[in-house]
């Protein structure tokens, strides 16, 4: 075979896994890369200090140090050996505490080998990327998800970019515009900008700007002052005096009006404003994340939207998908709601059917994570709290398509959800296929997938026989 980078640099690969360790030296060093390995993050550590590693494939859940132990043990390096953490988990902790850390990128298992192999290639010509992505140090997010905070979840390509995106905007002090449909997570995003930022330490305060008349959401943001209005009874601070220090998280900021939004403005461009009924300049240090699911573009175009906030709000944009675009993160979603309901009501019995979890990836969602959300609660109730079947989540509509039973063999032991999951996701595959005569963009339309998701799991259940 004829290497494409001959005597090429030396690639740390760090993984507790040997068959994942061989399959990626492999794949390295047929593009001619030079290869050491680790199996443990004492190991990768010490590779690490080996003045010839040019870049590294880190995971994260090793023996001994973790990825992200390792990542801080080498933070003053990580500009000249730019490292890739990789991870089977599909949360957002361990993707935003790694790029806050200074990792070049983040990838998930299993691998697409040609992403592997081009972010490599890209770790290695744009190690100045990495000085954007460092951040002050904090206490470490486990890597699996906490069941007392909700976050965001996905290991889908979509959600990886908006990961990376929140880890590379965090540790600066500029506005963030957070965009996405109802229900995708928007305000998740603002608590982990907030959490990953130096401004961790002080108050986040959340304002929404749909919820409140415009007078009482000027008093609201700015404060007012005694007798200012009837009910004025006493002086308020509002939410920017509030968040002193911290971060002031604007959700549908799209629905404020025109004099709010000369208000705002100001705030932003000089930060000093007056209470409702003031005459004192008061001064705010709050770094302001906004949010909306409306096209401000187009509200900026019907003259509703300042053009100077928009640009002013837009120095950072992170839009999260909706869920119909990253249906192979619903399962995973699926798995993590069902964690959360199971510790708030002391269920541990809950757990989701495979039929279960195929029903839930056939529906459109359109109301994002949080019909996820919600239809899984409602299931879990309907459940009391056990095993939660596809009837469980047909509520008054249509839209959970029937899905052969998975069938236990007799005298099998305990049942491997994963395994059971598989088996019953081949079966509608296989039955998709068959109602298509074979043509698999038609077959795929019928899932509700992509051709290339379809020919994916086409290949890996062995069904292009």
């Amino acid at each position: 075979m004829t290497t494409k980078y001959p005597n090429g640099p030396t690639i740390l690969v760090a993984d507790d896994d040997p068959a994942t360790r061989a399959n990626l030296a492999l794949l390295l060093r047929s593009e001619g890369y030079r290869v050491t390995e680790a199996a443990d993050g004492d190991a990768a550590d010490r590779a690490l200090g080996d003045p010839s590693v040019a870049a590294a494939l880190l995971d994260i859940k090793m023996p001994g140090r973790d990825g992200l132990a390792v990542l801080r043990a080498h933070a003053d390096r990580l500009e000249e050996v730019p490292v890739v953490v990789v991870t089977a988990y599909g949360g957002s902790s361990a993707a935003i505490e790694a790029m806050r850390l200074g990792a070049y990128d983040y990838l998930t298992k299993p691998f697409d080998l040609d992403e592997v192999l081009l972010t490599i290639r890209r770790a290695l010509t744009q190690r100045a990327l990495v000085a954007q992505v460092q951040a002050l140090s904090a206490d470490p997010l486990a890597d699996d998800p906490d069941p007392e905070r909700d976050e965001l979840v996905g290991r889908s390509p979509a959600m990886v970019a908006v990961f990376k995106a929140i880890g590379l905007v965090a540790p600066a002090d500029e506005p963030v515009l957070v965009l996405g449909e109802s229900g995708t997570g928007k305000e998740l995003v603002a608590n982990a900008i907030h959490r990953n930022s130096p401004r961790a330490a002080r108050p986040l305060v959340k304002v929404n700007c749909a919820a409140l008349s415009p007078t009482l959401l000027e008093s609201e943001l700015f404060g007012h002052e005694k007798g200012a209005f009837t009910g004025a009874v006493a002086r308020r601070r509002g939410r920017f005096e509030q968040a002193h220090g911290g971060t002031l998280f604007l959700d549908e900021v799209g629905e404020l009006g025109l004099e709010l939004q000369a208000k705002l403005l100001r705030v932003l461009q000089s930060g000093t404003f007056e209470r409702v009924g003031g005459e004192e300049t008061l001064t705010a240090d709050a770094r302001v994340v906004a949010a909306t699911n409306r096209d401000l573009r187009a509200r900026v175009a019907a003259g509703e939207f300042r053009e100077d906030l928009y640009y002013r709000l837009d120095v950072v944009a992170v839009t999260l998908p909706p869920l119909r675009s990253r249906k192979d993160d619903v399962p995973l979603l699926a798995e993590y709601v069902v964690k959360q309901l199971a510790r708030k009501h002391g269920w541990p019995g809950l757990a989701l059917s495979p039929e279960a979890v195929v029903a839930l990836g056939r529906r459109e969602w359109p109301g994002n994570v949080r019909e996820l959300r919600n239809a899984l609660a409602r299931a879990a109730i309907l459940a009391r709290g056990r095993v939660v079947r596809a009837e469980h989540l047909a509520g008054d509509d249509t839209a959970v398509v029937p899905v052969p039973p998975v069938v236990v063999p007799p005298g099998a032991g305990a049942l491997d959800l994963r395994a059971a999951v598989a088996a019953a996701e081949r079966r509608v595959i296989q039955q998709a296929l068959e109602q298509a005569g074979g043509n698999r963009t038609r077959a795929a339309e019928l899932l509700g997938i992509s051709r290339r998701q379809l020919f994916d799991k086409v290949r890996a259940y062995g069904l292009d026989g």
